[in-house]
Protein backbone atom coordinates (compact mmCIF):
# COMPACT_ATOMS: atom_id res chain seq x y z
CA UNK A 1 0.00 0.00 0.00
CA UNK A 2 1.26 3.12 -0.92
CA UNK A 3 1.53 5.63 2.41
CA UNK A 4 0.58 9.53 1.92
CA UNK A 5 1.18 11.76 4.21
CA UNK A 6 -1.34 14.60 5.45
CA UNK A 7 -1.94 17.12 2.79
CA UNK A 8 -1.61 19.32 5.29
CA UNK A 9 2.35 18.73 5.95
CA UNK A 10 4.12 21.56 3.78
CA UNK A 11 6.03 20.91 0.71
CA UNK A 12 10.43 21.37 0.88
CA UNK A 13 11.14 24.57 0.27
CA UNK A 14 14.26 25.45 -2.05
CA UNK A 15 14.76 28.31 0.52
CA UNK A 16 15.58 26.93 4.27
CA UNK A 17 16.09 23.33 3.35
CA UNK A 18 18.37 21.43 5.75
CA UNK A 19 20.26 18.66 5.48
CA UNK A 20 18.92 15.19 6.45
CA UNK A 21 19.91 13.78 9.45
CA UNK A 22 19.76 10.33 10.89
CA UNK A 23 16.83 11.93 12.59
CA UNK A 24 14.95 12.60 9.78
CA UNK A 25 13.79 9.35 8.53
CA UNK A 26 12.54 8.61 12.23
CA UNK A 27 10.68 11.92 12.22
CA UNK A 28 8.84 11.57 9.16
CA UNK A 29 7.65 7.61 10.43
CA UNK A 30 6.43 9.05 13.08
CA UNK A 31 4.29 11.80 11.36
CA UNK A 32 3.15 8.43 9.09
CA UNK A 33 1.98 6.94 12.05
CA UNK A 34 0.13 9.25 13.68
CA UNK A 35 -1.35 9.92 10.12
CA UNK A 36 -2.71 6.40 9.80
CA UNK A 37 -3.67 5.93 13.30
CA UNK A 38 -6.04 8.92 13.09
CA UNK A 39 -7.59 7.30 9.51
CA UNK A 40 -7.81 3.82 10.49
CA UNK A 41 -7.95 3.77 14.12
CA UNK A 42 -8.34 1.35 16.38
CA UNK A 43 -5.58 -0.40 14.68
CA UNK A 44 -3.27 -2.71 15.76
CA UNK A 45 0.73 -2.97 16.03
CA UNK A 46 1.16 -4.97 13.54
CA UNK A 47 -1.74 -3.15 11.33
CA UNK A 48 0.25 -0.47 11.32
CA UNK A 49 3.41 -2.56 10.13
CA UNK A 50 1.50 -3.85 7.13
CA UNK A 51 0.24 -0.57 6.02
CA UNK A 52 3.73 0.74 5.96
CA UNK A 53 5.55 -2.04 4.89
CA UNK A 54 8.10 -1.93 7.98
CA UNK A 55 9.19 -4.54 10.45
CA UNK A 56 6.63 -4.87 13.75
CA UNK A 57 9.40 -4.13 15.89
CA UNK A 58 10.46 -1.02 14.24
CA UNK A 59 6.82 -0.24 14.18
CA UNK A 60 6.37 -1.13 18.02
CA UNK A 61 9.64 1.51 19.25
CA UNK A 62 7.64 4.62 17.12
CA UNK A 63 4.19 3.42 18.55
CA UNK A 64 6.26 3.01 22.61
CA UNK A 65 7.90 6.23 21.56
CA UNK A 66 4.95 8.17 20.80
CA UNK A 67 2.89 6.68 23.45
CA UNK A 68 5.48 8.21 25.93
CA UNK A 69 4.79 12.02 24.59
CA UNK A 70 0.83 11.25 25.29
CA UNK A 71 0.06 11.44 21.39
CA UNK A 72 -0.86 7.21 21.44
CA UNK A 73 -2.46 5.24 24.04
CA UNK A 74 -3.50 1.18 24.13
CA UNK A 75 -7.31 0.68 23.78
CA UNK A 76 -9.14 -2.78 23.95
CA UNK A 77 -7.82 -6.13 22.16
CA UNK A 78 -8.99 -7.22 19.17
CA UNK A 79 -10.48 -10.20 17.85
CA UNK A 80 -7.89 -12.49 16.04
CA UNK A 81 -8.52 -16.28 14.46
CA UNK A 82 -5.40 -17.57 16.28
CA UNK A 83 -2.64 -16.40 18.72
CA UNK A 84 -2.33 -13.87 21.17
CA UNK A 85 -5.02 -11.05 20.56
CA UNK A 86 -3.60 -7.59 19.39
CA UNK A 87 -3.52 -4.68 21.86
CA UNK A 88 -5.56 -1.80 19.58
CA UNK A 89 -4.14 1.69 19.46
CA UNK A 90 -5.62 5.30 19.09
CA UNK A 91 -4.45 8.61 19.08
CA UNK A 92 -4.67 10.18 22.72
CA UNK A 93 -6.59 13.59 23.02
CA UNK A 94 -7.32 12.84 26.68
CA UNK A 95 -6.56 16.02 28.78
CA UNK A 96 -6.65 18.20 26.01
CA UNK A 97 -9.29 20.20 23.47
CA UNK A 98 -9.71 22.85 21.20
CA UNK A 99 -11.88 25.32 21.13
CA UNK A 100 -13.77 26.08 18.02
CA UNK A 101 -15.69 29.21 16.51
CA UNK A 102 -17.89 29.44 13.58
CA UNK A 103 -18.11 33.24 12.97
CA UNK A 104 -21.11 33.94 10.58
CA UNK A 105 -22.32 38.08 9.88
CA UNK A 106 -25.35 37.22 12.32
CA UNK A 107 -24.39 34.81 15.14
CA UNK A 108 -21.11 33.17 16.11
CA UNK A 109 -21.14 29.76 17.05
CA UNK A 110 -18.78 28.10 19.62
CA UNK A 111 -17.83 24.59 21.08
CA UNK A 112 -15.08 22.55 22.37
CA UNK A 113 -13.78 19.19 21.19
CA UNK A 114 -11.09 16.98 21.50
CA UNK A 115 -8.52 16.90 19.20
CA UNK A 116 -9.64 14.84 16.45
CA UNK A 117 -12.58 17.26 16.43
CA UNK A 118 -15.13 15.05 18.63
CA UNK A 119 -17.23 17.75 20.59
CA UNK A 120 -17.16 17.45 23.66
CA UNK A 121 -19.55 20.45 25.04
CA UNK A 122 -23.02 21.31 22.89
CA UNK A 123 -22.83 24.03 20.35
CA UNK A 124 -23.83 27.49 21.91
CA UNK A 125 -24.22 30.87 19.59
CA UNK A 126 -24.46 34.09 20.18
CA UNK A 127 -24.77 37.70 18.25
CA UNK A 128 -21.93 38.50 15.73
CA UNK A 129 -20.72 41.89 16.60
CA UNK A 130 -19.52 43.96 13.88
CA UNK A 131 -16.78 46.27 15.55
CA UNK A 132 -13.91 43.76 16.04
CA UNK A 133 -12.42 45.30 19.12
CA UNK A 134 -16.04 43.95 20.50
CA UNK A 135 -16.19 41.00 18.86
CA UNK A 136 -12.77 39.90 20.08
CA UNK A 137 -13.53 41.46 23.42
CA UNK A 138 -16.84 39.09 23.62
CA UNK A 139 -15.90 35.88 22.01
CA UNK A 140 -12.50 35.82 24.20
CA UNK A 141 -15.19 36.02 27.15
CA UNK A 142 -17.24 33.52 26.15
CA UNK A 143 -14.18 31.24 25.57
CA UNK A 144 -13.06 31.58 28.25
CA UNK A 145 -16.50 30.81 30.26
CA UNK A 146 -16.98 28.36 28.18
CA UNK A 147 -13.72 26.34 29.47
CA UNK A 148 -14.24 27.49 33.19
CA UNK A 149 -17.62 25.37 32.94
CA UNK A 150 -16.15 22.37 31.47
CA UNK A 151 -12.84 21.51 33.36
CA UNK A 152 -13.52 17.98 32.36
CA UNK A 153 -12.47 18.73 28.88
CA UNK A 154 -8.58 19.47 29.56
CA UNK A 155 -5.97 22.13 29.05
CA UNK A 156 -7.12 24.00 25.68
CA UNK A 157 -4.41 23.47 22.97
CA UNK A 158 -5.79 26.58 21.19
CA UNK A 159 -8.54 28.35 19.56
CA UNK A 160 -9.67 27.91 16.12
CA UNK A 161 -11.40 30.00 14.18
CA UNK A 162 -13.73 29.91 10.79
CA UNK A 163 -14.17 33.51 9.31
CA UNK A 164 -16.12 34.38 5.88
CA UNK A 165 -14.01 36.65 4.27
CA UNK A 166 -10.19 36.41 2.67
CA UNK A 167 -7.10 36.16 5.16
CA UNK A 168 -3.26 37.19 4.22
CA UNK A 169 -0.88 34.81 3.63
CA UNK A 170 -0.12 34.08 7.37
CA UNK A 171 -3.72 33.77 8.70
CA UNK A 172 -3.42 36.31 10.83
CA UNK A 173 -5.57 39.30 9.33
CA UNK A 174 -8.50 39.30 7.40
CA UNK A 175 -8.31 41.29 4.17
CA UNK A 176 -11.54 41.38 3.61
CA UNK A 177 -14.59 40.13 4.84
CA UNK A 178 -17.78 41.36 3.26
CA UNK A 179 -20.91 40.37 5.31
CA UNK A 180 -18.87 42.47 8.11
CA UNK A 181 -17.33 45.17 5.91
CA UNK A 182 -13.83 44.11 7.68
CA UNK A 183 -10.84 45.41 5.60
CA UNK A 184 -7.24 45.05 6.28
CA UNK A 185 -8.54 44.15 10.14
CA UNK A 186 -5.72 42.61 12.68
CA UNK A 187 -7.66 39.73 14.57
CA UNK A 188 -5.38 36.67 15.28
CA UNK A 189 -2.79 38.72 17.86
CA UNK A 190 -5.60 40.46 19.84
CA UNK A 191 -7.62 37.40 19.79
CA UNK A 192 -4.68 35.26 21.07
CA UNK A 193 -3.85 38.63 23.98
CA UNK A 194 -7.53 38.96 24.79
CA UNK A 195 -8.49 34.76 25.25
CA UNK A 196 -4.84 33.53 26.62
CA UNK A 197 -4.35 31.05 23.51
CA UNK A 198 -2.95 30.57 20.23
CA UNK A 199 -5.08 31.60 17.68
CA UNK A 200 -5.47 29.25 14.54
CA UNK A 201 -7.87 31.41 11.90
CA UNK A 202 -9.10 30.28 8.02
CA UNK A 203 -11.32 30.92 5.58
CA UNK A 204 -14.60 29.35 6.75
CA UNK A 205 -14.95 27.58 3.35
CA UNK A 206 -11.45 26.37 3.42
CA UNK A 207 -11.63 25.47 6.80
CA UNK A 208 -14.62 23.07 5.97
CA UNK A 209 -12.87 21.58 3.15
CA UNK A 210 -9.75 20.79 5.35
CA UNK A 211 -11.71 18.99 7.55
CA UNK A 212 -12.96 16.54 5.24
CA UNK A 213 -9.57 15.57 4.90
CA UNK A 214 -9.18 15.53 8.60
CA UNK A 215 -12.37 13.47 9.07
CA UNK A 216 -11.69 10.58 6.69
CA UNK A 217 -10.92 7.27 8.02
CA UNK A 218 -9.90 4.03 6.64
CA UNK A 219 -10.49 4.00 2.61
CA UNK A 220 -13.14 6.71 2.45
CA UNK A 221 -9.98 9.13 1.65
CA UNK A 222 -11.29 11.67 0.03
CA UNK A 223 -10.22 12.66 -3.58
CA UNK A 224 -7.59 14.03 -3.87
CA UNK A 225 -9.61 16.85 -6.27
CA UNK A 226 -12.53 18.36 -4.57
CA UNK A 227 -14.40 21.52 -3.67
CA UNK A 228 -16.48 22.58 -0.64
CA UNK A 229 -19.37 24.97 -0.89
CA UNK A 230 -20.62 26.75 1.86
CA UNK A 231 -23.96 28.11 1.58
CA UNK A 232 -24.88 30.09 4.83
CA UNK A 233 -25.02 34.25 5.23
CA UNK A 234 -23.07 34.41 2.45
CA UNK A 235 -21.55 31.54 -0.48
CA UNK A 236 -17.55 30.35 0.57
CA UNK A 237 -15.27 27.46 -1.77
CA UNK A 238 -12.97 25.75 -0.05
CA UNK A 239 -10.94 24.33 -3.85
CA UNK A 240 -8.40 21.19 -3.08
CA UNK A 241 -6.02 20.55 -5.82
CA UNK A 242 -3.71 17.35 -6.14
CA UNK A 243 -4.21 17.32 -2.08
CA UNK A 244 -3.65 20.72 -1.15
CA UNK A 245 -5.81 23.19 -0.42
CA UNK A 246 -5.61 25.99 -3.65
CA UNK A 247 -4.67 29.47 -2.29
CA UNK A 248 -2.89 31.53 -4.82
CA UNK A 249 -0.32 34.27 -4.50
CA UNK A 250 -2.68 36.59 -2.03
CA UNK A 251 -4.28 33.39 -0.62
CA UNK A 252 -7.67 34.44 -2.33
CA UNK A 253 -7.83 31.87 -4.59
CA UNK A 254 -11.28 30.24 -4.90
CA UNK A 255 -13.24 33.03 -4.16
CA UNK A 256 -16.32 31.75 -6.90
CA UNK A 257 -18.82 33.35 -4.50
CA UNK A 258 -17.91 36.55 -5.93
CA UNK A 259 -17.83 35.59 -9.76
CA UNK A 260 -20.36 37.64 -11.88
CA UNK A 261 -23.51 36.24 -13.00
CA UNK A 262 -24.82 39.41 -14.23
CA UNK A 263 -23.19 43.05 -13.67
CA UNK A 264 -26.95 44.07 -13.78
CA UNK A 265 -27.74 41.84 -11.13
CA UNK A 266 -28.90 42.17 -7.48
CA UNK A 267 -26.41 43.79 -5.03
CA UNK A 268 -23.96 41.88 -3.79
CA UNK A 269 -22.42 42.14 0.39
CA UNK A 270 -19.20 42.99 -1.37
CA UNK A 271 -20.50 46.23 -3.61
CA UNK A 272 -20.79 44.96 -6.82
CA UNK A 273 -23.47 43.57 -8.30
CA UNK A 274 -24.73 40.19 -9.25
CA UNK A 275 -22.17 37.83 -7.79
CA UNK A 276 -23.31 34.30 -7.29
CA UNK A 277 -23.90 34.89 -3.57
CA UNK A 278 -26.47 37.49 -4.22
CA UNK A 279 -28.56 34.63 -6.17
CA UNK A 280 -27.93 31.52 -3.81
CA UNK A 281 -26.99 32.97 -0.02
CA UNK A 282 -29.64 32.36 2.65
CA UNK A 283 -30.73 36.09 2.59
CA UNK A 284 -31.34 35.94 -1.65
CA UNK A 285 -33.47 32.67 -0.89
CA UNK A 286 -35.44 34.35 1.62
CA UNK A 287 -35.57 38.00 -0.18
CA UNK A 288 -36.91 35.45 -3.24
CA UNK A 289 -39.99 34.41 -1.37
CA UNK A 290 -41.10 37.41 0.48
CA UNK A 291 -40.86 39.12 -2.99
CA UNK A 292 -38.76 41.96 -1.70
CA UNK A 293 -35.25 43.04 -3.63
CA UNK A 294 -32.05 41.86 -2.01
CA UNK A 295 -30.46 44.49 -0.09
CA UNK A 296 -26.97 43.76 1.97
CA UNK A 297 -26.05 45.57 4.70
CA UNK A 298 -29.58 46.93 5.36
CA UNK A 299 -31.96 46.01 8.49
CA UNK A 300 -33.82 43.17 6.89
CA UNK A 301 -37.43 43.18 6.75
CA UNK A 302 -39.39 41.71 9.68
CA UNK A 303 -41.16 39.21 7.47
CA UNK A 304 -37.77 37.81 6.58
CA UNK A 305 -36.16 37.79 10.38
CA UNK A 306 -38.88 35.34 10.85
CA UNK A 307 -38.33 33.33 8.38
CA UNK A 308 -35.18 30.69 7.78
CA UNK A 309 -34.51 28.42 4.84
CA UNK A 310 -35.51 25.64 7.31
CA UNK A 311 -38.89 27.11 7.52
CA UNK A 312 -38.82 27.12 3.93
CA UNK A 313 -38.13 23.64 3.26
CA UNK A 314 -41.08 22.60 5.62
CA UNK A 315 -43.56 24.86 3.55
CA UNK A 316 -42.63 23.43 0.74
CA UNK A 317 -43.33 19.71 1.66
CA UNK A 318 -46.39 21.19 2.75
CA UNK A 319 -47.20 22.44 -0.76
CA UNK A 320 -46.44 26.23 -0.43
CA UNK A 321 -46.01 26.70 -3.86
CA UNK A 322 -43.84 29.84 -3.24
CA UNK A 323 -41.93 28.48 -0.63
CA UNK A 324 -41.11 25.73 -3.86
CA UNK A 325 -40.57 28.23 -6.47
CA UNK A 326 -37.58 29.88 -4.35
CA UNK A 327 -36.00 26.47 -3.55
CA UNK A 328 -35.75 25.63 -6.93
CA UNK A 329 -34.84 29.12 -8.30
CA UNK A 330 -32.21 29.35 -5.37
CA UNK A 331 -31.40 25.73 -6.91
CA UNK A 332 -31.10 26.52 -10.12
CA UNK A 333 -28.45 29.38 -10.01
CA UNK A 334 -26.18 26.72 -7.49
CA UNK A 335 -26.14 24.64 -10.31
CA UNK A 336 -25.00 27.24 -12.81
CA UNK A 337 -22.40 28.36 -10.11
CA UNK A 338 -21.18 25.06 -9.58
CA UNK A 339 -20.62 24.54 -13.56
CA UNK A 340 -18.46 27.26 -13.38
CA UNK A 341 -16.31 26.04 -10.47
CA UNK A 342 -16.24 22.37 -12.84
CA UNK A 343 -15.02 24.14 -15.32
CA UNK A 344 -12.09 25.60 -13.21
CA UNK A 345 -10.77 23.01 -11.27
CA UNK A 346 -12.61 19.81 -12.92
CA UNK A 347 -13.06 18.17 -9.66
CA UNK A 348 -13.96 14.35 -8.76
CA UNK A 349 -16.67 15.33 -5.58
CA UNK A 350 -18.47 18.30 -4.75
CA UNK A 351 -19.77 19.10 -0.93
CA UNK A 352 -22.38 21.21 -0.50
CA UNK A 353 -23.25 22.49 3.09
CA UNK A 354 -25.96 24.72 4.70
CA UNK A 355 -29.28 25.26 5.37
CA UNK A 356 -30.31 24.83 1.74
CA UNK A 357 -29.42 21.06 2.24
CA UNK A 358 -32.54 20.79 4.37
CA UNK A 359 -34.48 20.36 1.31
CA UNK A 360 -31.58 18.74 -0.64
CA UNK A 361 -33.76 16.01 -1.71
CA UNK A 362 -36.43 18.47 -3.29
CA UNK A 363 -33.99 20.41 -5.27
CA UNK A 364 -30.94 18.23 -6.07
CA UNK A 365 -32.21 16.84 -9.19
CA UNK A 366 -32.78 21.09 -10.27
CA UNK A 367 -28.92 21.62 -9.18
CA UNK A 368 -27.67 18.36 -11.60
CA UNK A 369 -30.02 19.65 -14.32
CA UNK A 370 -28.33 23.33 -14.12
CA UNK A 371 -24.61 21.74 -13.49
CA UNK A 372 -25.46 19.51 -16.73
CA UNK A 373 -26.42 22.27 -18.62
CA UNK A 374 -23.65 25.16 -18.30
CA UNK A 375 -20.91 22.37 -18.25
CA UNK A 376 -19.14 21.79 -21.59
CA UNK A 377 -17.68 18.47 -21.55
CA UNK A 378 -20.46 15.80 -20.83
CA UNK A 379 -17.74 13.77 -18.88
CA UNK A 380 -16.78 16.49 -16.28
CA UNK A 381 -20.72 17.55 -15.55
CA UNK A 382 -21.00 14.48 -13.35
CA UNK A 383 -18.69 14.86 -10.11
CA UNK A 384 -20.04 13.11 -6.82
CA UNK A 385 -22.25 15.90 -5.01
CA UNK A 386 -22.27 15.05 -1.30
CA UNK A 387 -24.36 17.08 1.25
CA UNK A 388 -23.10 17.96 4.39
CA UNK A 389 -26.15 18.49 6.51
CA UNK A 390 -26.25 21.68 8.87
CA UNK A 391 -25.86 19.69 11.97
CA UNK A 392 -22.75 18.19 11.13
CA UNK A 393 -21.15 21.66 11.94
CA UNK A 394 -19.42 21.38 9.05
CA UNK A 395 -17.68 25.02 9.82
CA UNK A 396 -17.33 24.53 13.75
CA UNK A 397 -15.35 20.86 12.47
CA UNK A 398 -13.27 22.90 10.31
CA UNK A 399 -12.10 25.49 13.15
CA UNK A 400 -11.48 22.74 15.30
CA UNK A 401 -9.24 21.06 12.76
CA UNK A 402 -7.49 24.02 12.57
CA UNK A 403 -5.84 23.32 16.12
CA UNK A 404 -6.04 19.10 15.88
CA UNK A 405 -4.78 18.82 12.46
CA UNK A 406 -1.11 20.03 13.42
CA UNK A 407 -0.72 19.19 16.56
CA UNK A 408 -1.14 15.24 15.21
CA UNK A 409 0.71 15.63 12.11
CA UNK A 410 3.44 17.41 13.84
CA UNK A 411 3.63 15.36 16.68
CA UNK A 412 3.92 17.84 19.11
CA UNK A 413 0.67 17.36 21.57
CA UNK A 414 1.21 18.51 24.79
Amino acid sequence: MEVRLSPQMRRLHPRGIRIATRTTSRAINRQIVLNLLHSHQPISRAGLARLMGMQRSAVGLLVNELMAQGLVREGATGQTARGRKPTLLHLDSRGRCAAAADVRATRTFLVLTDLTGRELTPVTSFVTERDPRVFVRELARRVRRLLADHPEAGRCRGLGLAVPGMLDRSGSIVVHAPAFDWRDVPLKEPLSAAVGLPVEMENAAKACALAQIWAARGDSQPPSDMVFVSVSDGVGVGVVVGGEVLRGRHNVAGEFGHMPFSIDGPPCACGAQGCWEAYVSNLATLSRYVGIPLQPHQPVSAEVAELTVDELAVRARAGDVRATTALFATARYLGLGLAGIIHAVDPARIYVSGEITTAWDLIEPTVRAAMTERTLVAAAADPELVAVRAEEHPRLRGAAALVGMPAFAEGIVA
